[in-house]
This record gives structure tokens, C-alpha cells and sequence, in this order.
């Protein structure tokens, strides 16, 4: 992906071979692009399709990473594929585009490593959740209301 003209990667601090190595497991990689993903308005789940299930049976999968595959290519560059689940009414291409987006921003801000592509991989769509419809139509009912928690 080009970067766009509105985000600059930062520079590099960790490029002191005199110290020592610096290197970051792909499983927090696949963490930081799963929050990254979950952040997006329309976006209601990373992973927990069929495939995933039955990889966290057979191996020692950490539930961070699950729907979410990362590859380091030869140049240092993460490419990245994420499987999703949409909220229903949720207009899917740009979902899926600002969910790109959000996970290529936050990969390359943490990790100071670019990122060539985010592939994304809609597994489904998803009704909200009473919890959720409850939520928001409590915050719309009583905007001003003092949290209480």
C-alpha cells in the first residue's frame, strides 16, 4: 500500500545493533492488528470462524491472534491477512477499507516495521448484540447522564 499523505511511519530507534537485537513475535503483531480491526465502527469480530476453531483445537493457538495471519517478508514488511465478521446494515467495502486502514496505521506505529498489504477476508455478518443495542440507545437517551461506574 502507498502511504497516504496524511500518515508518516515514525523513524526507526531500534536499529542499534551495538545493543543487541530487537525483534517482536508475530503473535503480538497479530494482537495489535486485532484491536486495530475490532476499533472499527461495523467490524464486530476478528476470527472465531470454522477454520479458526479448529486450529485453536488441534494447536497451541493463542486466542490474540486468532483471524489473523501474519507473514514477515524477506525486506522486514508484515503482510497481514484478517478474517472478519461485519454488523449487519454495515456497508462492507468500506468496512473492510477503514479496517485496512486502521490495522496498517497501528501495526506500523508500534512496530516501527512497515506493512506491504492487510488482506481482509469477510467470514460473515452479525445481528448486534442486545448489550450493544442496549448501550447505545442508553448513551442516546441520556446524553448528559454522569457515568456511574
Amino acid at each position: 500500500m502507498p502511504a497516504s499523505p496524511d500518515f508518516t511511519p515514525p523513524t526507526r530507534i531500534d536499529d542499534q545493533p551495538e545493543l543487541g537485537e530487537i525483534k517482536i513475535n508475530h503473535a503480538v503483531v497479530a494482537s495489535i492488528a486485532r484491536l486495530a480491526a475490532l476499533n472499527v465502527k461495523g467490524v464486530a469480530s476478528v476470527g472465531g470462524g470454522l477454520a479458526d476453531g479448529l486450529s485453536e483445537l488441534f494447536s497451541k493457538r493463542e486466542s490474540e491472534s486468532r483471524g489473523v495471519r501474519v507473514i514477515e517478508e524477506a525486506s522486514g514488511a508484515y503482510a497481514l491477512e484478517l478474517r472478519i465478521a461485519v454488523y449487519f446494515g454495515a456497508e462492507i467495502g468500506r468496512t473492510a477499507y477503514e479496517a485496512q486502514m486502521a490495522v496498517r496505521r497501528q501495526v506500523i506505529a508500534m512496530t516501527g516495521n512497515d506493512v506491504s498489504r492487510v488482506d481482509i477476508i469477510i467470514e460473515g455478518v452479525r445481528l448486534p448484540t442486545s448489550e450493544t443495542s442496549r448501550s447505545e440507545a442508553s448513551d442516546e437517551a441520556w446524553p448528559d447522564a454522569p457515568a456511574t461506574d
